[in-house]
């Protein structure tokens, strides 16, 4: 019941602003140029299907994206983790860092897009950037939130440093750690769209800037969806994955709702 109603209630969200919106354009009589009807823009991105063009830039987003946030997920929790068990490198390595991320992404745009070119090289790294944070700061403070009672158990026993970070540190942080990659899946989407729009060959951010150029709202918001149901799906599969893999934590909240 609990999971029929987890997918009824949104749906019925769904439905409530989809009739808003269409009423709203035909009672108040708005332009096309400024706002289209749900229907038109179901058809546009139909129509987008059809003849195939959409797969092009949904194929060039998507690549742009997976890439730049494997890379970008792999280097944050690799220094994160250095950055947990050591103080000294995080002396030379966090003020580096912060700047970086203190640094608005779209002001290095142009900068990044000169130097790796207009291809899809550019939103790799502006994608790299762009998640890398979230997840490196959620691994430092994961680790480091880690119940020393237990580290002191381990020693006490004569556990290497690495026996403990791989069966101590690590499962501890893994709660923080896949709130760190659930935070960059649209993180990493934000990043690969602010590229296309910059200046790019494909994408479905270019898409949209193509769009807006000319008025196009129906295709504007046709990419504006399937943006959205690409990170409606990544983000529930990094959620789906965080019950496989911390499937202790499942287990500790069916036990909760049991003793309750």
């Amino acid at each position: 019941m609990q999971r029929l109603t987890s997918i009824l209630y949104p749906l019925i969200t769904l439905a409530v602003v989809l009739l808003v919106w269409h009423f709203s354009v035909v009672l108040l009589q708005v332009p096309d140029y400024i706002l289209t009807t749900p229907g038109a823009v179901l058809r546009t991105l139909w129509s987008y299907f059809v003849d195939g063009s959409i797969w092009r830039h949904i194929g060039y987003t998507v690549s742009a994206t997976l890439i730049g946030y494997v890379i970008g997920s792999t280097l944050a929790l690799v220094l994160g983790a250095l950055l947990a068990e050591s103080r000294t490198f995080e002396k030379f390595v966090y003020p580096l860092l912060i700047a970086i991320q203190a640094t608005p992404k779209v002001a290095l745009a142009p900068l990044i897009l000169v130097w790796f070119g207009f291809g899809i090289a550019s939103k790799v790294v502006l994608v790299v950037l762009i998640c890398f944070f979230p997840l490196f700061i959620n691994t430092i403070a994961g680790i480091r939130r880690v119940d020393p009672d237990l580290i002191d158990a381990c020693r006490a026993f004569k556990a290497s440093r690495w026996y403990v970070f791989r069966h101590v540190k690590l499962p501890g942080a893994a709660s923080d750690i896949f709130a760190g990659l659930q935070i960059g899946v649209a993180l990493s989407l934000i990043g690969t769209v602010v590229g296309e729009l910059v200046s790019s060959e494909a994408g479905l951010g270019y898409l949209i800037g193509s769009a807006a150029v000319n008025l196009n709202v129906s295709t504007m918001f046709a990419g504006v969806i399937l943006l959205a149901a690409f990170g409606i799906t990544g983000s529930q599969l990094v959620r789906w994955l965080h019950r496989r893999v911390v499937f202790w934590e499942a287990g500790r909240a069916a036990d909760t709702r049991a003793d309750s």
